[in-house]
């Protein structure tokens, strides 16, 4: 039987603006288990972001239980929190988020400066090893502005991975890149799921990329309204089979 990965129980989150609260999120209950990789869906307002923040230890609930892989993280300290941030949990934006005057392999490397168990050879290992995971063996010296979009979410996949996490939370990843590009790292999350057996959270509001996971969650005004898993879940490499052969930006 899967461990239960991530577990909230009855979660809220609400915002002051000004004399008004706002309750963002209003009583949330799910749980991930081990190795699955889920789709959160919402419009814009649903509260998909929210969770996301609380579920990567960025935020805190009003009220509310959140466990991840068995710990409560109500009660940490800021400094556990992002321990535990940077023990468990491995994050992917839109935006990429890299620094833009530091290689790609300085950038993977990253994470492992806050793990002080790590020495520098074996952080450069594991920083090569992550990249040569995404298929940028030969772009580990390159700096952000000499890489594609897909590149550098590649690079952005790999600095993820670089702590090996129990969780990787994708924040609409494919936001920014065409469609091809897109399939093309939903592949590499549908391997990283099936292959090395990594949990995936994966907040989109676009259904056919939501058809890449095996469940969906949506949410709608701060609740979640429906759970449902994909009946007939599509393989990214065989979407790409399917479009025109063309320039793309990879």
């Amino acid at each position: 039987m899967k461990n239960t990965i991530i577990e909230v129980t009855n979660l809220k989150k609400d915002f002051q603006v000004g004399d008004m609260t706002v309750h963002a999120l209003k009583g949330i209950n799910l749980k991930i288990q081990q190795g699955e990789f889920v789709a959160i869906m919402g419009a814009s307002g649903s509260g998909k972001s929210t969770m996301l923040n609380i579920l990567g230890c960025l935020d805190k609930p009003s009220a509310g239980d959140y466990k991840l892989d068995g710990i409560s993280v109500a009660e940490l300290t800021r400094n556990e929190l992002a321990e535990l941030r940077n023990a468990k949990l491995g994050f992917v934006f839109q935006s990429y988020n890299l620094l833009s005057r530091t290689s790609a392999l300085e950038n993977v490397e990253l994470p492992l400066f806050y793990n002080d168990k790590v020495k520098s050879k074996e952080r450069r290992e594991r920083a090569i090893a992550a990249l040569e995971s995404v298929g940028l063996a030969d772009r580990m010296h390159h700096m952000p502005n000499q890489l594609s979009g897909g590149q550098q979410q590649r690079v952005a996949i790999a600095r993820s991975l670089v702590n090996d996490p129990v969780v990787i939370l994708a924040d609409e990843a494919t936001g920014n890149l065409d469609t091809r590009t897109s399939y093309e790292i939903m592949e590499l999350f549908q391997r990283l799921n099936s292959d090395k057996g990594k949990t995936i959270v994966f907040v989109t509001h676009e259904a056919d990329i939501a058809r890449l996971t095996s469940r969906n969650i949506i949410f709608r005004d701060g609740w979640v309204i429906k759970e449902q898993m994909v009946a007939e879940r599509l393989s990214a490499a065989d979407q790409l089979k399917l479009l025109p052969v063309g320039d793309h930006e990879a």
